[in-house]
């Protein structure tokens, strides 16, 4: 009986260090997941920041290559664009849906099946339909009040097509709220707003549509979805955008469920006030950029910044001014959980507002909860401020696969949310745990290390102020204050410097080893190495730029208009590149000198690539 109870003793024992090995694996699996994800937000917000930067640009190259879109919102301009529609042919050859106004419920399932057939919808219907849109959310306020005594729950959420099929069709008996950020979500993004208003058409009074921070003509220069509309629709996409516009302008700023749970897209401020934002004439915002336009023009120049709070418009002349601060805070705001509200630098927009601005907020307006999307959620949803704020994000594998899951949020009569989390997988199901964070933990080094790439010149002038003697190497704590003083993405660097840097044996860090294993894809040799890294590093923004200017969006522009378009942008970034440079590089690209640049060419040839991409991706 001694032996068996040895034998028992020492089972019990092994299970308990198998169990702590097990829990110690999955904590440090845990880990790594959290890291990368927190490595791709942060990426995701720097790319944001930059955002209001450009806006000024942006906004005159707009204005000079594209009719104003303000010239939209006459009776006249109305007319103008109903009689466009009518002269856009049809052909015969056109075998999806013809549709007809008001819409019906086979209206809405005859285009669920074309976009699964991967085909397209008509641009003469597109316009009729955003014009019928346009005309629906007219009629509605900027904060909608629902009730829940009509139906059974309301699904609250931000993607569409990924759950329909489990959750079901919006209908009289699944009423939806989609809060935000309909677009910039993949290539079929104009086929999802498409099927949005369908719905919203036949159920006005049970799909709901909050604005997003993404229903913005600037961020859609930026995140791909003008490409999208260009290229599917070319010589419509035009008119397309230009009424998308009008459209967005029009959408609800806010939805309140009972009249105690208010749903907005990002979030508060400490200055954010319902009752005026609901007088607010919303359609008056139709960009962030003109947010920041209105700032400046009320405040001296030396005051000027790029991501203006509601705060600053204090003592503007007209009150109504004022109150569009308002709606950056609701599109841009995150939640914090330190009290108080500070300017969210982070993303460069809105504000960052803690546990006690919620509660002041919810108690002025005898209200329960706040639910809000805007951020990428590793569950698909989080719950803060005591159980006052809740983050909903439903699309899952955001950065990449196996990245996040995805959730929505059913609300009953009792107010008693109820999430329901999924995560879309394709491949993921045959790898195991361990593989499938390591997948997503490299993909985000990979972009990480394409940063410090970008820019490469001022990450070792950082590192050389503290290595005077060139020894190549400094300390830890040097090494994670000079990444963070020039990249600026409050990551933990310590933890994360022996997956991009070489450690000497004394556990400093040779800081020029993080650039080892990368290079241009096809570098130009003509061209200056300072070129190369600021053309790397402004590779969006240029190509924003060029999508402006490539008005038939061929693809194409001459050698004259890129040279004449960098000139402009070295302008407005103050960079030192000489025109001998600059005209050096034009020619040099235009490699068969038919004085026309490809510049999806362009873009590749100064891509980052990683010499040794397997070695973190086992």
């Amino acid at each position: 009986s001694g032996c068996l109870s040895s034998i028992g003793f020492n089972a019990i024992k092994a299970a308990i260090l198998i169990q702590r090995w097990y829990r110690c694996y999955m904590a440090r699996l845990e880990m790594r997941r959290r890291y990368a994800l927190s490595i791709f937000q942060s990426i995701e917000y720097a790319e944001e920041q930059a955002q209001p930067m450009f806006f000024f640009f942006f906004l005159d190259l707009v204005s000079h290559f594209f009719t104003s879109p303000s010239d939209c919102n006459t009776t006249g301009s109305d007319l103008k664009l109903l009689e466009y529609e009518r002269m856009i042919e049809v052909p015969d050859s056109y075998y999806g849906p013809r549709l007809s106004f008001p819409l019906t419920v086979a209206d809405t399932n005859a285009l669920l099946w074309t976009f699964k057939r991967q085909q397209q919808l008509h641009a003469r219907y597109v316009l009729q339909l955003l014009h019928e849109t346009k005309k629906v959310l007219q009629q509605m306020p900027n904060i909608v009040h629902l009730s829940t005594s009509y139906s059974k729950e309301i699904t609250i959420c931000v993607y569409l097509f990924c759950f329909l099929p489990q959750n079901g069709l919006p209908s009289e008996e699944n009423p939806y709220l989609f809060n935000g950020d309909f677009v910039d979500r993949g290539k079929n993004s104009i086929e999802i707003l498409i099927i949005l208003f369908a719905f919203l058409l036949v159920y006005p009074n049970d799909l709901h549509l909050n604005r997003g921070n993404h229903e913005d003509h600037i961020m859609n220069l930026r995140y791909g979805f003008t490409k999208e509309v260009m290229k599917k629709y070319q010589f419509h996409g035009k008119k397309i955008l230009q009424l998308l516009e009008e459209v967005y302008s029009w959408l609800p700023l806010a939805t309140i469920i009972d009249s105690k749970v208010l749903i907005l897209h990002g979030g508060i401020s400490d200055t954010t006030d319902l009752d005026f934002l609901n007088l607010f004439k919303r359609n008056k915002v139709r960009s962030y950029s003109h947010m920041v336009l209105l700032f400046l023009n009320l405040r001296p120049l030396h005051t000027r910044r790029p991501h203006p709070s509601p705060r600053s418009f204090v003592g503007c002349r007209h009150p109504w001014e004022y109150r569009k601060g308002w709606v950056v805070d609701i599109l841009w705001s995150d939640p914090k959980t330190q009290n108080g509200c500070t300017p969210n630098q982070f993303r460069g927009g809105g504000c960052y507002f803690g546990p006690d601005i919620t509660s002041r907020l919810l108690k002025r307006y005898n209200l329960k909860m706040l639910i809000r999307s805007h951020e990428c959620k590793q569950e698909g949803y989080e719950v803060g401020h005591d159980g006052k704020v809740i983050t909903i994000f439903s699309a899952s594998n955001y950065y990449e696969e196996g990245s996040n899951r995805g959730a929505y949020l059913k609300l009953n009569p009792d107010l008693i949310p109820r999430f329901v989390q999924y995560q879309v997988s394709k491949c993921t199901r045959k790898q195991t745990l361990h593989q499938r964070v390591s997948v997503v933990e490299w993909s985000a080094l990979k972009s990480l290390r394409e940063k410090f790439y970008k820019q490469r010149s001022e990450l070792i002038a950082a590192f050389r102020r503290y290595d005077p003697n060139y020894t190549g190497q400094i300390s830890a704590s040097e090494w994670a204050s000079a990444v963070e003083s020039v990249l600026q993405l409050d990551l933990p660097w310590r933890t994360l410097r022996s997956r991009l840097v070489k450690l000497a044996q004394d556990g400093s860090v040779e800081y020029l080893s993080c650039f080892n294993d990368l290079e241009m894809e096809q570098p130009i040799k003509e061209v200056r190495p300072a070129l190369v890294e600021t053309l790397c590093r402004y590779k969006a923004d240029l190509q924003i730029i060029f999508n402006v200017i490539d008005r038939d969006h061929s693809g194409l522009i001459s050698v004259e208009e890129f040279r004449r378009t960098w000139k402009l942008f070295n302008l407005h970034l103050k960079i030192d590149i000489d025109d001998e440079s600059i005209d050096s590089l034009a020619y040099s690209i235009d490699f068969n000198k038919d004085g026309s640049i490809d510049f999806n060419e362009f873009l590749e040839a100064f891509h980052v690539v990683h010499k040794f991409e397997n070695k973190y991706s086992q």
